[in-house]
Protein backbone atom coordinates (compact mmCIF):
# COMPACT_ATOMS: atom_id res chain seq x y z
CA UNK A 1 0.00 0.00 0.00
CA UNK A 2 2.46 2.81 0.53
CA UNK A 3 5.82 4.51 0.02
CA UNK A 4 7.53 7.82 0.85
CA UNK A 5 10.33 10.00 -0.41
CA UNK A 6 11.10 12.87 2.00
CA UNK A 7 14.50 14.38 1.34
CA UNK A 8 16.37 15.56 4.43
CA UNK A 9 17.80 12.97 6.78
CA UNK A 10 17.77 15.38 9.68
CA UNK A 11 14.00 15.56 9.24
CA UNK A 12 13.77 11.80 9.76
CA UNK A 13 14.96 12.22 13.32
CA UNK A 14 12.66 15.17 13.90
CA UNK A 15 9.65 13.31 12.54
CA UNK A 16 10.38 10.07 14.37
CA UNK A 17 10.84 11.92 17.61
CA UNK A 18 7.48 13.64 17.37
CA UNK A 19 5.25 11.30 15.41
CA UNK A 20 2.57 8.85 16.36
CA UNK A 21 2.68 5.19 15.54
CA UNK A 22 0.46 3.60 12.98
CA UNK A 23 -1.40 2.22 15.93
CA UNK A 24 -1.92 5.26 18.14
CA UNK A 25 -4.65 4.73 20.68
CA UNK A 26 -5.55 3.30 24.05
CA UNK A 27 -5.68 -0.29 25.14
CA UNK A 28 -6.89 -2.28 28.09
CA UNK A 29 -4.93 -5.00 29.75
CA UNK A 30 -1.36 -4.77 31.04
CA UNK A 31 -0.40 -2.19 28.43
CA UNK A 32 3.12 -3.48 28.06
CA UNK A 33 5.88 -3.51 30.61
CA UNK A 34 7.94 -1.31 32.85
CA UNK A 35 8.12 2.44 33.20
CA UNK A 36 6.41 4.94 30.96
CA UNK A 37 8.07 5.98 27.71
CA UNK A 38 9.12 9.60 27.45
CA UNK A 39 6.73 11.50 25.21
CA UNK A 40 7.73 14.47 23.11
CA UNK A 41 4.28 15.18 21.67
CA UNK A 42 0.62 14.14 22.02
CA UNK A 43 1.35 11.38 19.49
CA UNK A 44 2.55 7.99 20.60
CA UNK A 45 5.67 6.62 18.90
CA UNK A 46 8.96 8.12 19.92
CA UNK A 47 12.45 7.33 18.70
CA UNK A 48 14.45 5.31 21.19
CA UNK A 49 18.13 5.89 21.90
CA UNK A 50 20.98 3.43 21.54
CA UNK A 51 20.78 2.78 25.28
CA UNK A 52 17.04 2.07 25.01
CA UNK A 53 17.77 -0.29 22.10
CA UNK A 54 19.83 -2.56 24.34
CA UNK A 55 18.17 -5.52 26.03
CA UNK A 56 16.60 -6.98 27.96
CA UNK A 57 13.00 -5.90 27.54
CA UNK A 58 11.33 -4.28 30.54
CA UNK A 59 9.80 -6.95 32.74
CA UNK A 60 6.05 -7.46 32.49
CA UNK A 61 4.62 -6.75 35.96
CA UNK A 62 3.46 -9.93 37.70
CA UNK A 63 4.77 -12.23 34.98
CA UNK A 64 5.96 -15.75 35.75
CA UNK A 65 7.71 -18.30 33.56
CA UNK A 66 6.32 -21.63 32.39
CA UNK A 67 3.33 -23.30 30.82
CA UNK A 68 1.78 -23.41 27.37
CA UNK A 69 -0.26 -20.58 25.88
CA UNK A 70 -2.91 -21.71 23.39
CA UNK A 71 -3.53 -19.40 20.45
CA UNK A 72 -6.77 -19.96 18.57
CA UNK A 73 -7.64 -18.62 15.17
CA UNK A 74 -10.35 -19.59 12.72
CA UNK A 75 -7.97 -19.28 9.76
CA UNK A 76 -4.25 -19.80 9.25
CA UNK A 77 -1.94 -16.83 8.69
CA UNK A 78 -1.70 -15.95 5.02
CA UNK A 79 2.12 -16.05 5.04
CA UNK A 80 4.98 -16.78 7.46
CA UNK A 81 7.83 -16.07 5.04
CA UNK A 82 8.99 -12.71 6.47
CA UNK A 83 9.39 -11.10 3.06
CA UNK A 84 5.76 -11.98 2.23
CA UNK A 85 4.16 -10.91 5.51
CA UNK A 86 2.00 -7.79 5.11
CA UNK A 87 -0.75 -8.02 7.74
CA UNK A 88 -0.88 -6.64 11.28
CA UNK A 89 -1.89 -9.87 13.03
CA UNK A 90 0.94 -11.79 11.37
CA UNK A 91 3.44 -9.03 12.12
CA UNK A 92 2.36 -9.29 15.74
CA UNK A 93 2.53 -13.08 16.01
CA UNK A 94 5.83 -13.30 14.13
CA UNK A 95 7.53 -11.24 16.84
CA UNK A 96 7.71 -14.56 18.68
CA UNK A 97 10.07 -16.15 16.16
CA UNK A 98 11.40 -13.31 14.01
CA UNK A 99 13.48 -10.17 14.54
CA UNK A 100 14.13 -7.12 12.36
CA UNK A 101 16.64 -4.28 12.25
CA UNK A 102 14.29 -2.11 14.34
CA UNK A 103 11.06 -2.81 16.16
CA UNK A 104 8.50 -1.24 18.50
CA UNK A 105 8.96 -1.58 22.22
CA UNK A 106 5.63 -1.15 24.03
CA UNK A 107 5.52 0.32 27.52
CA UNK A 108 2.25 1.23 29.23
CA UNK A 109 0.46 1.02 25.89
CA UNK A 110 2.84 3.45 24.16
CA UNK A 111 5.15 2.47 21.31
CA UNK A 112 8.79 3.43 20.99
CA UNK A 113 10.85 2.59 17.91
CA UNK A 114 14.18 1.06 18.99
CA UNK A 115 16.98 -1.00 17.52
CA UNK A 116 16.12 -4.70 17.46
CA UNK A 117 18.90 -6.63 15.73
CA UNK A 118 20.54 -3.25 15.17
CA UNK A 119 22.20 -1.19 17.86
CA UNK A 120 19.93 1.78 17.13
CA UNK A 121 17.37 3.05 14.63
CA UNK A 122 19.96 3.90 11.99
CA UNK A 123 22.43 6.62 11.05
CA UNK A 124 21.63 8.78 7.99
CA UNK A 125 24.14 10.55 5.76
CA UNK A 126 24.21 12.33 2.41
CA UNK A 127 20.90 14.06 3.07
CA UNK A 128 19.13 10.75 3.71
CA UNK A 129 20.47 8.92 0.66
CA UNK A 130 22.64 6.67 2.83
CA UNK A 131 21.61 4.80 5.98
CA UNK A 132 23.94 2.67 8.10
CA UNK A 133 23.05 0.00 10.64
CA UNK A 134 25.32 -1.93 12.98
CA UNK A 135 24.18 -5.33 14.27
CA UNK A 136 24.40 -6.12 17.96
CA UNK A 137 26.94 -8.63 19.15
CA UNK A 138 25.43 -11.92 20.25
CA UNK A 139 22.33 -12.00 18.01
CA UNK A 140 21.93 -15.54 16.68
CA UNK A 141 19.90 -17.96 14.62
CA UNK A 142 18.07 -20.83 16.28
CA UNK A 143 21.07 -23.12 15.62
CA UNK A 144 23.40 -20.70 17.41
CA UNK A 145 25.12 -19.29 14.33
CA UNK A 146 25.50 -15.49 14.42
CA UNK A 147 23.14 -13.32 12.40
CA UNK A 148 25.22 -11.35 9.92
CA UNK A 149 24.82 -8.25 7.82
CA UNK A 150 24.93 -10.54 4.80
CA UNK A 151 21.86 -12.38 6.14
CA UNK A 152 19.98 -9.08 6.41
CA UNK A 153 21.06 -8.12 2.90
CA UNK A 154 19.95 -11.47 1.50
CA UNK A 155 16.56 -11.17 3.20
CA UNK A 156 15.98 -7.74 1.67
CA UNK A 157 17.22 -8.90 -1.73
CA UNK A 158 14.50 -11.56 -1.64
CA UNK A 159 11.85 -8.80 -1.73
CA UNK A 160 12.74 -8.28 -5.40
CA UNK A 161 12.07 -11.91 -6.32
CA UNK A 162 9.09 -13.30 -8.16
CA UNK A 163 6.30 -14.14 -5.73
CA UNK A 164 7.34 -11.53 -3.18
CA UNK A 165 5.16 -8.79 -4.64
CA UNK A 166 2.61 -9.78 -1.96
CA UNK A 167 4.81 -8.07 0.62
CA UNK A 168 5.61 -4.37 1.04
CA UNK A 169 7.10 -2.77 -2.09
CA UNK A 170 9.31 -0.22 -0.34
CA UNK A 171 12.75 -1.81 -0.47
CA UNK A 172 12.60 -2.53 -4.23
CA UNK A 173 11.23 0.92 -5.00
CA UNK A 174 13.52 2.88 -2.70
CA UNK A 175 16.71 1.01 -3.58
CA UNK A 176 16.18 1.40 -7.33
CA UNK A 177 14.41 4.76 -7.40
CA UNK A 178 11.52 3.25 -9.37
CA UNK A 179 7.90 4.14 -8.66
CA UNK A 180 6.55 0.67 -9.39
CA UNK A 181 7.49 -2.78 -8.14
CA UNK A 182 7.71 -4.35 -11.59
CA UNK A 183 9.87 -1.50 -12.84
CA UNK A 184 12.17 -2.04 -9.87
CA UNK A 185 12.47 -5.72 -10.76
CA UNK A 186 13.74 -4.84 -14.22
CA UNK A 187 16.78 -3.32 -12.52
CA UNK A 188 17.29 -6.18 -10.07
CA UNK A 189 15.36 -9.45 -10.03
CA UNK A 190 16.39 -10.91 -6.69
CA UNK A 191 19.27 -12.97 -5.25
CA UNK A 192 19.40 -15.26 -8.28
CA UNK A 193 20.51 -12.18 -10.26
CA UNK A 194 23.56 -11.69 -8.01
CA UNK A 195 24.35 -9.10 -5.37
CA UNK A 196 22.42 -5.85 -5.09
CA UNK A 197 25.01 -3.08 -5.26
CA UNK A 198 22.73 -0.63 -3.42
CA UNK A 199 23.31 -2.59 -0.18
CA UNK A 200 26.87 -2.80 1.14
CA UNK A 201 28.07 -5.14 3.89
CA UNK A 202 31.66 -4.06 4.64
CA UNK A 203 31.85 -6.53 7.52
CA UNK A 204 29.64 -9.08 9.25
CA UNK A 205 27.96 -6.52 11.50
CA UNK A 206 27.59 -3.47 9.23
CA UNK A 207 24.95 -2.90 6.57
CA UNK A 208 24.81 0.27 4.45
CA UNK A 209 21.84 1.22 2.27
CA UNK A 210 22.33 3.56 -0.70
CA UNK A 211 19.22 5.19 -2.17
CA UNK A 212 18.98 7.19 -5.43
CA UNK A 213 16.69 9.63 -3.64
CA UNK A 214 16.57 10.79 -0.01
CA UNK A 215 14.54 8.57 2.34
CA UNK A 216 13.50 9.78 5.78
CA UNK A 217 11.35 6.79 6.77
CA UNK A 218 13.99 4.05 6.67
CA UNK A 219 13.84 3.44 10.47
CA UNK A 220 10.13 2.64 10.09
CA UNK A 221 10.74 0.39 7.12
CA UNK A 222 13.47 -1.40 9.06
CA UNK A 223 10.78 -2.59 11.48
CA UNK A 224 8.74 -4.28 8.76
CA UNK A 225 8.83 -8.06 8.56
CA UNK A 226 10.40 -7.80 5.10
CA UNK A 227 13.47 -6.32 6.82
CA UNK A 228 14.09 -9.67 8.55
CA UNK A 229 17.31 -11.57 7.86
CA UNK A 230 17.19 -14.85 5.96
CA UNK A 231 20.14 -17.21 5.88
CA UNK A 232 20.87 -18.32 2.35
CA UNK A 233 21.56 -21.94 3.31
CA UNK A 234 18.23 -22.12 5.15
CA UNK A 235 16.13 -20.58 2.37
CA UNK A 236 13.80 -23.43 1.41
CA UNK A 237 11.88 -21.44 -1.20
CA UNK A 238 8.13 -21.88 -1.00
CA UNK A 239 8.46 -24.06 2.12
CA UNK A 240 9.96 -21.09 3.97
CA UNK A 241 6.37 -19.84 4.09
CA UNK A 242 5.60 -22.80 6.32
CA UNK A 243 8.75 -23.03 8.42
CA UNK A 244 10.92 -19.90 8.65
CA UNK A 245 14.21 -20.20 10.55
CA UNK A 246 13.97 -18.43 13.91
CA UNK A 247 15.80 -15.44 15.34
CA UNK A 248 13.33 -14.59 18.13
CA UNK A 249 12.64 -16.07 21.58
CA UNK A 250 10.72 -19.02 20.10
CA UNK A 251 11.23 -21.41 17.20
CA UNK A 252 8.65 -23.30 15.16
CA UNK A 253 8.99 -27.03 15.85
CA UNK A 254 5.78 -28.21 14.18
CA UNK A 255 3.52 -26.68 11.54
CA UNK A 256 0.68 -28.48 9.83
CA UNK A 257 -0.81 -25.74 7.68
CA UNK A 258 -4.42 -24.78 8.39
CA UNK A 259 -4.39 -27.09 11.43
CA UNK A 260 -1.71 -26.55 14.06
CA UNK A 261 1.60 -24.82 14.79
CA UNK A 262 3.82 -25.37 17.85
CA UNK A 263 6.49 -22.98 19.12
CA UNK A 264 9.07 -23.85 21.76
CA UNK A 265 11.66 -21.69 23.47
CA UNK A 266 14.66 -20.86 21.32
CA UNK A 267 17.77 -21.52 23.47
CA UNK A 268 19.95 -19.45 21.10
CA UNK A 269 17.96 -16.26 21.76
CA UNK A 270 19.70 -13.93 24.20
CA UNK A 271 17.39 -11.61 26.17
CA UNK A 272 20.24 -9.17 26.76
CA UNK A 273 20.16 -8.37 23.02
CA UNK A 274 16.38 -7.89 22.79
CA UNK A 275 14.63 -4.76 24.17
CA UNK A 276 11.20 -5.83 22.90
CA UNK A 277 10.32 -9.47 23.58
CA UNK A 278 9.97 -11.78 26.56
CA UNK A 279 10.16 -15.56 26.87
CA UNK A 280 7.75 -16.41 29.67
CA UNK A 281 5.72 -19.40 28.38
CA UNK A 282 7.51 -22.64 27.55
CA UNK A 283 5.37 -23.14 24.45
CA UNK A 284 2.80 -21.53 22.20
CA UNK A 285 0.37 -23.87 20.45
CA UNK A 286 -1.59 -22.35 17.57
CA UNK A 287 -4.80 -24.11 16.52
CA UNK A 288 -6.61 -23.23 13.29
CA UNK A 289 -9.91 -24.18 11.74
CA UNK A 290 -12.51 -23.77 14.49
CA UNK A 291 -15.42 -21.42 14.00
CA UNK A 292 -14.80 -18.05 15.67
CA UNK A 293 -17.85 -18.42 17.91
CA UNK A 294 -16.74 -21.83 19.14
CA UNK A 295 -13.22 -20.78 19.98
CA UNK A 296 -14.46 -17.65 21.76
CA UNK A 297 -16.87 -19.79 23.79
CA UNK A 298 -13.99 -22.06 24.80
CA UNK A 299 -11.98 -19.09 26.03
CA UNK A 300 -14.92 -17.64 27.99
CA UNK A 301 -15.79 -20.98 29.59
CA UNK A 302 -12.18 -22.00 30.19
CA UNK A 303 -12.85 -25.49 28.90
CA UNK A 304 -10.49 -27.54 26.71
CA UNK A 305 -7.52 -25.28 27.40
CA UNK A 306 -9.48 -22.06 26.98
CA UNK A 307 -8.32 -20.66 30.33
CA UNK A 308 -4.78 -20.58 28.90
CA UNK A 309 -5.78 -19.24 25.49
CA UNK A 310 -6.20 -16.10 23.43
CA UNK A 311 -6.90 -15.42 19.78
CA UNK A 312 -4.35 -14.26 17.22
CA UNK A 313 -6.81 -12.14 15.25
CA UNK A 314 -10.38 -13.41 15.71
CA UNK A 315 -12.45 -10.86 17.54
CA UNK A 316 -15.19 -11.29 20.12
CA UNK A 317 -18.20 -12.90 18.42
CA UNK A 318 -21.33 -10.78 18.30
CA UNK A 319 -23.32 -13.67 19.78
CA UNK A 320 -21.35 -13.24 23.01
CA UNK A 321 -21.77 -9.50 23.46
CA UNK A 322 -24.65 -9.89 25.88
CA UNK A 323 -22.61 -12.29 27.98
CA UNK A 324 -19.59 -10.03 28.19
CA UNK A 325 -21.79 -6.99 28.84
CA UNK A 326 -23.73 -8.55 31.71
CA UNK A 327 -21.34 -11.05 33.32
CA UNK A 328 -18.56 -9.24 35.24
CA UNK A 329 -16.21 -12.23 35.08
CA UNK A 330 -16.67 -12.55 31.32
CA UNK A 331 -16.22 -8.80 30.88
CA UNK A 332 -12.79 -9.02 32.54
CA UNK A 333 -11.65 -11.35 29.77
CA UNK A 334 -12.29 -8.83 26.98
CA UNK A 335 -9.16 -7.08 25.69
CA UNK A 336 -10.11 -3.90 23.84
CA UNK A 337 -8.32 -1.09 22.06
CA UNK A 338 -8.22 1.02 18.97
CA UNK A 339 -7.17 -1.02 15.97
CA UNK A 340 -4.10 1.03 15.25
CA UNK A 341 -4.46 3.40 12.32
CA UNK A 342 -6.77 1.04 10.48
CA UNK A 343 -9.79 2.19 8.52
CA UNK A 344 -12.57 -0.11 7.32
CA UNK A 345 -13.97 0.65 3.88
CA UNK A 346 -16.40 -0.79 1.40
CA UNK A 347 -14.09 -1.31 -1.54
CA UNK A 348 -15.39 -0.63 -5.07
CA UNK A 349 -13.71 -2.14 -8.11
CA UNK A 350 -13.35 1.08 -10.09
CA UNK A 351 -12.63 -0.78 -13.31
CA UNK A 352 -15.94 -2.62 -13.08
CA UNK A 353 -17.89 0.27 -11.52
CA UNK A 354 -16.31 3.01 -13.61
CA UNK A 355 -19.06 5.64 -13.46
CA UNK A 356 -18.47 8.03 -10.57
CA UNK A 357 -22.20 8.78 -10.41
CA UNK A 358 -22.89 5.11 -9.62
CA UNK A 359 -20.23 5.19 -6.90
CA UNK A 360 -21.77 8.34 -5.43
CA UNK A 361 -25.18 6.64 -5.47
CA UNK A 362 -23.66 3.72 -3.56
CA UNK A 363 -22.28 6.19 -1.02
CA UNK A 364 -25.71 7.72 -0.51
CA UNK A 365 -27.47 4.36 -0.21
CA UNK A 366 -24.85 2.65 1.98
CA UNK A 367 -26.60 1.52 5.22
CA UNK A 368 -23.57 2.15 7.42
CA UNK A 369 -25.44 2.26 10.70
CA UNK A 370 -27.18 -1.06 10.08
CA UNK A 371 -23.93 -2.68 8.92
CA UNK A 372 -22.21 -1.49 12.09
CA UNK A 373 -25.07 -2.70 14.25
CA UNK A 374 -24.89 -6.31 13.03
CA UNK A 375 -21.14 -6.25 13.65
CA UNK A 376 -21.50 -5.13 17.24
CA UNK A 377 -22.80 -1.58 17.24
CA UNK A 378 -20.69 1.26 18.60
CA UNK A 379 -18.06 -1.19 19.89
CA UNK A 380 -17.16 -1.83 16.23
CA UNK A 381 -15.78 1.70 16.01
CA UNK A 382 -16.68 5.24 15.01
CA UNK A 383 -18.25 5.75 11.58
CA UNK A 384 -15.66 7.15 9.19
CA UNK A 385 -15.81 9.94 6.61
CA UNK A 386 -12.14 9.95 5.53
CA UNK A 387 -9.67 7.62 3.88
CA UNK A 388 -7.06 8.32 6.57
CA UNK A 389 -7.19 7.48 10.26
CA UNK A 390 -7.40 10.01 13.12
CA UNK A 391 -4.26 8.30 14.47
CA UNK A 392 -2.06 9.98 11.86
CA UNK A 393 0.09 12.99 12.44
CA UNK A 394 -1.66 16.30 11.65
CA UNK A 395 -4.78 14.40 10.59
CA UNK A 396 -7.47 16.50 8.92
CA UNK A 397 -11.11 15.63 9.41
CA UNK A 398 -13.46 16.22 6.48
CA UNK A 399 -16.77 15.00 5.11
CA UNK A 400 -17.08 15.88 1.42
CA UNK A 401 -20.49 14.31 0.92
CA UNK A 402 -22.44 14.24 4.20
CA UNK A 403 -24.96 11.42 4.23
CA UNK A 404 -27.46 9.83 6.58
CA UNK A 405 -25.74 6.98 8.48
CA UNK A 406 -28.70 4.70 7.80
CA UNK A 407 -28.53 5.49 4.07
CA UNK A 408 -30.72 7.69 1.91
CA UNK A 409 -32.42 5.58 -0.81
CA UNK A 410 -34.26 8.48 -2.42
CA UNK A 411 -31.13 10.61 -2.72
CA UNK A 412 -29.31 7.59 -4.12
CA UNK A 413 -32.00 7.08 -6.76
CA UNK A 414 -31.67 10.73 -7.82
CA UNK A 415 -27.89 10.36 -8.04
CA UNK A 416 -28.19 7.12 -9.99
CA UNK A 417 -30.33 8.93 -12.56
CA UNK A 418 -27.24 10.97 -13.47
CA UNK A 419 -25.28 7.87 -14.40
CA UNK A 420 -24.59 7.10 -18.03
CA UNK A 421 -25.91 3.62 -17.42
CA UNK A 422 -27.25 2.17 -14.19
CA UNK A 423 -25.63 -1.15 -13.22
CA UNK A 424 -27.67 -4.28 -13.82
CA UNK A 425 -26.35 -5.85 -10.62
CA UNK A 426 -23.25 -5.64 -8.45
CA UNK A 427 -21.44 -8.59 -6.87
CA UNK A 428 -20.50 -8.30 -3.20
CA UNK A 429 -17.78 -10.68 -1.99
CA UNK A 430 -17.73 -11.46 1.72
CA UNK A 431 -16.15 -13.85 4.19
CA UNK A 432 -18.55 -16.73 4.71
CA UNK A 433 -18.96 -16.31 8.45
CA UNK A 434 -22.07 -15.55 10.52
CA UNK A 435 -21.08 -11.89 10.77
CA UNK A 436 -20.22 -11.74 7.09
CA UNK A 437 -23.60 -13.21 6.23
CA UNK A 438 -25.42 -10.65 8.37
CA UNK A 439 -23.57 -7.75 6.75
CA UNK A 440 -24.26 -9.15 3.29
CA UNK A 441 -27.99 -9.28 4.04
CA UNK A 442 -27.94 -5.69 5.32
CA UNK A 443 -26.25 -4.49 2.12
CA UNK A 444 -28.58 -6.43 -0.15
CA UNK A 445 -31.58 -4.83 1.57
CA UNK A 446 -30.10 -1.36 1.94
CA UNK A 447 -28.88 -0.98 -1.62
CA UNK A 448 -32.03 -2.67 -2.88
CA UNK A 449 -34.13 0.16 -1.48
CA UNK A 450 -32.25 2.49 -3.84
CA UNK A 451 -32.86 0.24 -6.81
CA UNK A 452 -29.35 -1.24 -6.79
CA UNK A 453 -29.28 -5.02 -7.00
CA UNK A 454 -26.45 -6.57 -5.00
CA UNK A 455 -25.61 -10.25 -5.49
CA UNK A 456 -23.76 -11.65 -2.45
CA UNK A 457 -20.87 -14.05 -3.13
CA UNK A 458 -19.67 -15.98 -0.07
CA UNK A 459 -15.95 -16.84 0.02
CA UNK A 460 -14.10 -19.22 2.30
CA UNK A 461 -12.44 -16.99 4.93
CA UNK A 462 -9.14 -18.82 4.39
CA UNK A 463 -9.09 -17.77 0.73
CA UNK A 464 -10.76 -14.37 1.00
CA UNK A 465 -7.76 -12.03 0.76
CA UNK A 466 -6.08 -13.90 -2.06
CA UNK A 467 -9.37 -14.19 -3.95
CA UNK A 468 -10.52 -10.57 -3.82
CA UNK A 469 -7.06 -9.23 -4.66
CA UNK A 470 -6.24 -11.52 -7.54
CA UNK A 471 -5.99 -10.04 -11.01
CA UNK A 472 -9.35 -10.12 -12.76
CA UNK A 473 -11.35 -10.93 -9.63
CA UNK A 474 -15.05 -10.74 -10.65
CA UNK A 475 -16.27 -8.72 -7.67
CA UNK A 476 -17.63 -5.19 -7.59
CA UNK A 477 -17.72 -4.68 -3.83
CA UNK A 478 -16.03 -6.11 -0.72
CA UNK A 479 -15.25 -4.89 2.77
CA UNK A 480 -11.61 -4.33 3.71
CA UNK A 481 -9.83 -3.10 6.82
CA UNK A 482 -6.33 -1.78 6.18
CA UNK A 483 -3.76 0.55 7.65
CA UNK A 484 -0.95 2.83 6.65
CA UNK A 485 2.46 1.36 7.40
CA UNK A 486 3.69 4.18 9.61
CA UNK A 487 2.26 7.31 11.23
CA UNK A 488 2.10 9.75 8.34
CA UNK A 489 -0.17 9.87 5.28
CA UNK A 490 2.90 9.17 3.12
CA UNK A 491 1.95 5.50 2.83
CA UNK A 492 -1.74 5.98 2.03
CA UNK A 493 -2.53 7.82 -1.23
CA UNK A 494 0.89 7.18 -2.84
CA UNK A 495 0.25 3.44 -2.68
CA UNK A 496 -3.39 2.55 -2.22
CA UNK A 497 -4.53 4.99 -4.91
CA UNK A 498 -1.59 5.07 -7.30
CA UNK A 499 -2.96 3.99 -10.65
CA UNK A 500 0.34 2.33 -11.54
CA UNK A 501 0.00 -0.20 -8.71
CA UNK A 502 -1.56 -3.64 -8.99
CA UNK A 503 -4.67 -5.06 -7.35
CA UNK A 504 -2.83 -6.40 -4.30
CA UNK A 505 -1.92 -2.81 -3.34
CA UNK A 506 -4.45 -0.62 -5.15
CA UNK A 507 -7.43 -2.70 -4.00
CA UNK A 508 -9.96 -0.36 -5.62
CA UNK A 509 -8.13 -0.42 -8.98
CA UNK A 510 -8.42 3.36 -8.95
CA UNK A 511 -6.89 5.07 -11.99
CA UNK A 512 -6.44 8.84 -12.25
CA UNK A 513 -3.35 10.05 -14.16
CA UNK A 514 -3.64 13.51 -12.62
CA UNK A 515 -3.49 12.00 -9.14
CA UNK A 516 -0.46 9.95 -10.18
CA UNK A 517 1.31 13.13 -11.33
CA UNK A 518 0.47 14.82 -8.05
CA UNK A 519 1.83 11.83 -6.12
CA UNK A 520 5.13 12.17 -7.98
CA UNK A 521 5.27 15.89 -7.22
CA UNK A 522 4.48 15.48 -3.52
CA UNK A 523 7.00 12.68 -3.13
CA UNK A 524 9.76 15.23 -3.78
CA UNK A 525 8.74 17.38 -0.79
CA UNK A 526 11.37 17.03 1.89
CA UNK A 527 9.74 18.47 4.99
CA UNK A 528 7.42 15.79 6.45
CA UNK A 529 4.67 18.04 7.78
CA UNK A 530 4.56 20.08 4.59
CA UNK A 531 4.34 16.85 2.68
CA UNK A 532 1.57 15.60 4.96
CA UNK A 533 -0.43 18.77 4.33
CA UNK A 534 -0.22 18.24 0.58
CA UNK A 535 -1.16 14.57 0.91
CA UNK A 536 -4.24 15.37 2.98
CA UNK A 537 -5.30 17.81 0.27
CA UNK A 538 -4.72 15.13 -2.37
CA UNK A 539 -6.76 12.70 -0.29
CA UNK A 540 -9.76 14.98 -0.66
CA UNK A 541 -9.15 15.19 -4.42
CA UNK A 542 -9.24 11.40 -4.56
CA UNK A 543 -12.41 11.28 -2.48
CA UNK A 544 -14.19 13.48 -5.01
CA UNK A 545 -14.03 10.43 -7.27
CA UNK A 546 -15.54 8.29 -4.48
CA UNK A 547 -13.28 5.29 -5.24
CA UNK A 548 -14.17 3.58 -1.93
CA UNK A 549 -16.76 4.15 0.78
CA UNK A 550 -15.29 4.86 4.25
CA UNK A 551 -17.10 2.83 6.89
CA UNK A 552 -15.37 2.91 10.31
CA UNK A 553 -12.30 3.73 12.36
CA UNK A 554 -12.35 0.31 14.01
CA UNK A 555 -12.01 -0.79 17.59
CA UNK A 556 -10.83 -4.32 18.25
CA UNK A 557 -12.21 -6.60 20.99
CA UNK A 558 -10.56 -9.96 21.63
CA UNK A 559 -10.67 -12.48 24.43
CA UNK A 560 -7.97 -13.86 26.70
CA UNK A 561 -8.36 -16.82 29.04
CA UNK A 562 -8.73 -16.32 32.77
CA UNK A 563 -5.21 -17.66 33.37
CA UNK A 564 -3.54 -15.46 30.74
CA UNK A 565 -1.71 -12.34 31.87
CA UNK A 566 -0.03 -9.51 30.01
CA UNK A 567 -2.69 -9.22 27.29
CA UNK A 568 -3.13 -5.88 25.54
CA UNK A 569 -3.89 -4.65 22.03
CA UNK A 570 -0.61 -3.78 20.35
CA UNK A 571 -0.77 -0.04 19.55
CA UNK A 572 0.73 -0.60 16.10
CA UNK A 573 -0.31 -4.05 14.94
CA UNK A 574 -3.84 -3.82 16.33
CA UNK A 575 -4.27 -7.30 17.86
CA UNK A 576 -3.44 -9.00 21.17
CA UNK A 577 0.34 -8.99 21.40
CA UNK A 578 1.61 -12.50 22.05
CA UNK A 579 5.22 -11.60 22.85
CA UNK A 580 4.21 -10.13 26.23
CA UNK A 581 1.94 -12.95 27.45
CA UNK A 582 2.40 -15.19 30.47
CA UNK A 583 0.32 -17.69 32.45
CA UNK A 584 -0.72 -16.62 35.94
CA UNK A 585 -0.45 -20.12 37.36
Amino acid sequence: MRWTRPSLAVIATALLATSCSAGAGSTTGSGGAGASAKETSPLTAVLGSEQESAGPAPAVPGARAGGTVNVYNSVEFRHLDPQKVYAGATYNASLLWGRQLTQYQVVDGKAKLVGDLATDTGTPADGGRTWTYKLKQGVAWEDGQPITAQDVKYGIERTFGKGYEVGPPYWPQWLTGEAGYEAARTKYAGPQAGDLDAIETPDERTIVFHFPQPQADVPYMAAQSSSSPVRRDKDTGTDYDRLPFATGPYKIVEHVQNTRMVLERNPAWKPETDPIRSQYPEKFVFTYGKEALNLNQEILSGRDGGANATTAADTLSAELYQTTDTDPKAKELVVSGRQGAFVTQLMINNQRVSDVEVRKALHLAYPRQQARQVQGGARTGELATTLSSPALIDWQKYDLYPVKPEGDPEAAKAQLAKAKQAPGSLTYAYRNTPTGQRVAQVLVEGFGKAGITVVPKPIDPKAFLDEVHRDGAPYDLFEETSSVDWPTPSTLIPFSFDGRAGSDINSALYRNPEVDKEIDRINQIGEPRAKAKELYALEQTVMKDMPVLPFAYPTVNQLRGSNVGGAFIHPIYGTVSLAWLYLKS
